[in-house]
């Protein structure tokens, strides 16, 4: 999948891999990178790009999952919420790593039938689904 041209670029620029840093051009963002003890790292305050990727994935999703309602003028509520949970692993199907994404989609107030089918037309059109689908294993819930 391509796109026809890009509205936004971000760039960032890290040094040191899973422990060093990462920082966007606007100095917007800075962050420790640290690996977590279960990984075999120290476990240090930093984060790791899992739970980066863990909040961009989930920020993304509620923001497609809000224009796929306003096409159906539905009301996304306030409250509305997605906790993503972003796994590491050995690859299943060969040499390397993987990794897995789960979502559980929270909509209060609206009624499941038309969460289900709002969450199952925002996971077309959401660029992390989209770059993952076929990729790596995703996992959605509506809560």
């Amino acid at each position: 999948m391509s796109i026809k041209s890009a509205v936004y670029t971000a760039h960032a620029h890290t040094t040191g891999g899973r422990t060093g840093t990462s920082k966007t051009d606007d100095g917007r963002l800075s962050v420790t990178l640290d690996t977590p003890k279960e990984m075999g790292g120290n476990g240090g305050a930093g984060t790791n790009p899992e739970q980066l990727f863990a909040a961009g994935y989930s920020a993304c999703f509620l923001g497609a999952l809000k224009a796929v309602a306003r096409g159906e003028k539905v009301k996304v509520p306030d409250e509305a919420t997605i906790d993503a949970a972003v796994s590491f692993g050995e690859n299943a199907n060969g040499p390397g790593f993987a990794i897995a994404a789960e979502l559980t989609i929270t909509l209060p107030g609206i009624e499941r039938a038309v969460a289900e089918t709002l969450v199952e037309k925002a996971h077309q059109i959401c660029p992390y689904s989209n770059a993952t689908r076929g990729n790596i294993d995703v996992k959605l819930t509506v809560a």
